[in-house]
């Protein structure tokens, strides 16, 4: 890990109220606060306004020389698109019940990133723009007029929100603040200003389906890799489907899974579900990502990334999708997809081809979590496991932002951990479940140079791991996110020194008894199973 400030130097926070009315405060760019603009290379490949290589910490930002008419004639164009947008402007009372839920603002103490004043970054334009009594009124109504400074402010605070949603559980009405960013993102994106984490790997899938960039034979050959890591555990060799017509599934899950560790070992852990299950399925080397950076960008990217999901369950016939484990991924399914690329009625209501379980809850858009489809397994008796091969690991569970509050994706993970693992332990309750506290880097910010800030909004986190770490021995945190995969283990190591990451299906992966395995001395990252150590030497 680079060098950053110790712990003890960073959980110096400073909540004192500020001198200075916010409005009179300008915005402190420095290396760690902020990440990189996008490439002009990038932004001319998918079509953006303004490609132009700049710095955050430049006094000219190179914008548009009409900017202002820019911004507004889009800030309109949203209010009257989107009819939550307007309300989330106006109900707004400040009563501060999200002030203290923002990971960042609990790591960092910047009164701006309290969910109500960066929302009124945004709402303070809006009624000195839109409001004619807010005009008259100014700063006494909570207006101001949009000024150079309120767009690096924007850049600053609304790319030091994650999306993660938990201010909105708090609030009384119901304003979802990540709505907010996103629109506030749409309005930077039209003078270009924007970040390269989260457009390159949104121009990454729009050429190859995914977000590294990975073309389809080297997704392949990873694939292969895999599994001859497999067979070196197991002693069996497993020979996935790819790009096979007439399979009853299509399995998509997030690049992250096969190019980076420590998900690999989650990969490993679905094909060998999969194989032991003789499941009827294959891959696509073209929708080779379920994960989608078009949520933190657009509406239309979105979509647009979103659609080759079905239009490759539609080219290779399939009659339904499983997906693996990934946060806004499945945020972008359950609340987004029907509605921006369904109806999919050319496939079915996904039913266990095991159990024969329908998925009612999956009729719409035709996707199954791999959680659920892997609860309902265990639930029914259809899994040989032996639980003691994850006895080094003593587990706790993140829940994902997006699986917790954006589909209610709970008790599914607990199951199958509660049953593949026999040491399992919980956070305290007011940072898991519904409540769950951000990794600090979802919503396209899990980037290096922006890695402070990040272990500053880690700190809730990063103590509850700490803690279940100090009282039960916790030495592993499990979680159902790719991002979660990038971003904790560098969390972990910063706040909660000895405890690794995994994901749910490596330790179910460790744990199948497999027909015709050979006897299994280490876990599917080729470390000795419990008792089984002078053996490896």
């Amino acid at each position: 890990m680079a060098k950053y400030p110790p712990p003890e130097e960073l959980i110096k926070i400073n909540y004192t109220t500020p001198v200075k009315s916010w409005m009179d405060t300008k915005t402190p760019f420095r290396p760690g606060n902020f990440s990189y603009p996008a490439k002009p290379d990038i932004l001319k490949y998918l079509g953006m306004p303004n490609p132009r290589v700049w710095s955050p910490m430049d006094e000219d930002w190179k914008l548009p020389p009409d900017w202002k008419r820019i911004v507004m004639e889009k800030f309109r164009e949203k209010l009257k698109k989107y009819r939550s947008f307007k309300i989330f402007m106006d109900v707004c009372v400040r009563c501060g019940a999200c002030a203290d839920k923002c990971h960042f603002f609990i790591g960092g103490g910047d009164p701006k990133n309290m969910p109500v004043l960066r929302a009124e970054l945004l709402r303070s334009i809006y009624r000195g723009e839109f409001s004619t009594a807010a005009k008259v009124l100014g700063k006494l109504a909570g207006a101001r007029k949009l000024e150079e400074d309120v767009v690096k402010e924007w850049f600053m605070y609304f790319y030091q929100c994650t999306e993660c949603r938990r201010c909105s559980l708090f609030c009384p009405y119901g304003i979802d603040t990540a709505e907010i960013t996103m629109m506030a993102r749409e309005l930077l994106h039209e003078v270009g200003c924007n970040i390269n984490w989260i457009l390159e790997p949104a121009a990454n899938c729009n050429r190859t389906g995914n977000h590294l960039g990975i073309q389809p034979h080297a997704y392949k050959d990873m694939m292969d890799f895999l599994c001859d890591d497999i067979e070196e555990v197991t002693g069996k060799r497993i020979r996935p489907n790819v790009n096979k017509k007439g399979c009853e599934i299509l399995f998509i899950t997030p690049s992250g899974d096969i190019f980076a560790d420590p998900g690999i070992y989650t990969f490993m852990g679905y094909i060998i579900l999969f194989d032991y299950l003789g499941l009827d399925y294959t891959w696509s080397t073209y929708a080779s990502e379920g994960g989608n950076f078009g949520l933190f960008t657009s509406d239309k990217m979105m979509k647009k990334l979103n659609a080759k999901m079905y239009a490759e369950a539609k080219r290779l016939g399939v009659k339904w999708i499983l997906g693996g484990e990934c946060g806004h991924m499945w945020r972008v399914i359950n609340q987004y997809m029907l509605t921006m690329n369904g109806p999919a009625d050319f496939m079915e209501t996904p039913v266990s081809p095991i159990t024969g379980t329908k998925f009612d809850a999956a009729a719409g858009t035709k996707m199954l979590h791999i959680c659920e489809f892997t609860a309902d397994l265990i639930k029914n008796g259809k899994l040989k496991l032996d639980p003691s091969r994850n006895d080094n690991f003593v587990t706790t569970f993140h829940d994902s932002c997006n699986t917790a509050r954006g589909m209610g994706l709970l008790e599914e993970p607990r199951y199958i951990l509660k049953n593949v693992c026999r040491q399992f332990y919980e956070m305290p309750e007011n940072t898991i479940r519904e409540q769950t506290f951000c990794c600090g880097g979802g919503a396209g910010l899990n980037n290096e140079e922006f890695t402070e800030t990040r272990l500053r909004g880690g700190l809730p986190r990063g103590n509850a791991v700490k803690y279940v770490r100090d009282r039960h021995g916790v030495n592993n945190l499990a979680c159902i996110c790719a991002i979660d995969r990038a971003t904790l283990p560098p969390l972990c190591d910063y706040w909660a020194p000895g405890v690794g990451v995994s994901g749910v299906h490596e330790l179910v992966g460790n744990a199948l008894i497999l027909d015709g395995e050979k006897k299994r001395t280490t876990d599917l990252r080729q470390n000795p199973l419990p008792g089984m150590e002078d053996e490896e030497e």
